[in-house]
């Protein structure tokens, strides 16, 4: 017979308490175990997460001046340690490259260490402008001559003689060729015809070839020309006191006024080279480097006479004279010799605006000579056929 203890039921109650208070240990045992675990993951994998420092630059240039490409640099692997805090508050360091409203806060911490693909790319390539002016390209040109210098002078006729295809391609070109004019340059606008005048001044009075005289209104004064006779008979009294142009610096403001003169200014009789050279010459101040010389035709019998003369004193001043005879090849001795005079350029152009050898020009002119005559001895080979004709059909009827 076995004996079995009987549990009074205090005995009990102490036993399913212990079990209780057994079972409540294991599970929070356990917990802590898999929080352990997680946080020492958590650890390992945060070891191996790449940091990404984020760049903040500011930056403010001049418009012209090239951009720069921000290299981004790789941060080696690692783990960071926070540094302990300060015993005060330190205050952040606000920092700028230049003057600007954006304030931006400098990072607590750079790495100093340059990665070894850290280099420098070749990010603008081929392929930057040359030359300099509005145009840019390699600056301004007049049909075709290229325009250079820091003093320029643009002398053009503007007579009536200039009017129809003349006035049409001057007009264009000359628009053109001051848009095209770089910043610092001085330029000035002589416009001749009998009297000459700076751009935007008004001429007063007749200018035809019987009148006497005419007054030009430059500024507040008013300046008189005489004519002796003629389309070529205009000149000034006083030479020392002739109008004495002032330099014109480019400007956008500056530009477009003179284009609009360029484009509105009337057309005015006479030819006269004299005083529009005597003005660019020898009444501005500093003197012109590059004086650009333009006219449809010659000036009278000393047409070469004044362009030698004006020739010399040009290249003892050194200055450099480029001739454009528009359409029309009789100025073309004068032309040449205030051209090659001065170490400068002649140029023929014709109706279509482009540069033409004279030999060129002949040539043609020949063959529309021969095919012109050619057509008078088919008319005269006609006309004898029809008085052949006419004598035979006459004999005919004489003869019944």
């Amino acid at each position: 017979m076995a004996l079995h203890a009987t549990l009074t039921p205090e005995a009990k109650q102490a036993l399913e308490k212990q079990r209780r208070n057994t079972a409540i240990s294991s599970t929070l045992i356990a917990i802590l175990a898999v929080v352990l675990a997680a946080v020492l993951l958590a650890i390992f994998f945060v070891a191996n997460i790449e940091k990404e420092n984020v760049q903040i630059v500011s930056y403010q240039g001049s418009p012209d001046a090239a951009q720069e490409t921000t290299q981004k640099r790789k941060i080696n692997r690692q783990v960071e340690r926070t540094p302990s805090s300060p015993s005060s508050n330190m205050s952040r360091v606000i920092a700028a490259n230049t003057v600007s409203n954006v304030a931006v806060p400098v990072p607590d911490q750079v790495s100093l260490e340059i990665a070894e693909d850290f280099g420098d790319g070749n990010d603008f390539g081929d392929g930057w402008g040359e030359g300099g002016g509005f145009g840019g390209g390699g600056g301004p040109t007049f049909f075709g001559q290229k325009v250079s210098g820091g003093n320029i002078v643009f002398v053009i006729d503007y007579s009536k003689s200039m009017s129809g295809r003349r006035e049409e391609l001057m007009r264009k070109e000359l628009s053109k060729s001051v848009g095209e004019l770089p910043p610092e340059t001085n330029y000035q606008l002589i416009f001749f015809a009998g009297p000459a005048w700076v751009a935007g001044d008004e001429v007063i009075g007749s200018t035809s070839g019987s009148s006497k005289g005419c007054e030009v209104k430059h500024g507040t004064r008013k300046y008189d020309y005489v004519n002796s006779g003629g389309f070529n008979g205009w000149d000034f009294e006083d030479y020392d006191k002739i109008i004495k142009p002032e330099w014109i610096k480019v400007s956008d403001r500056n530009l477009k006024n003179s284009i609009k003169i360029i484009n509105e200014q009337k057309l005015v009789l006479g030819t006269v080279w004299k005083i529009p050279l005597h003005m660019a010459i020898e009444g501005m101040d500093p003197k012109p480097e590059t004086i650009i010389f333009m006219t449809d035709g010659s000036a009278g019998n000393d047409s070469v006479e004044v362009a030698t003369e004006y020739a010399k004193r040009a290249k003892k001043n050194n200055i450099t004279i480029n001739a454009i005879a528009l359409m029309e090849p009789k100025a073309y001795e004068g032309m040449k010799a205030l051209a090659e005079g001065t170490g400068g350029t002649f140029a023929l152009i014709n109706e279509q605006g482009e540069k033409e050898e004279l030999k060129d020009r002949d040539m043609r002119k020949s063959q529309k000579e021969k095919a012109k005559n050619k057509g008078k001895d088919k008319d005269k080979d006609k006309d004898k056929e029809e008085t052949k004709d006419k004598e035979e059909t006459k004999d005919k009827e004489e003869t019944k």
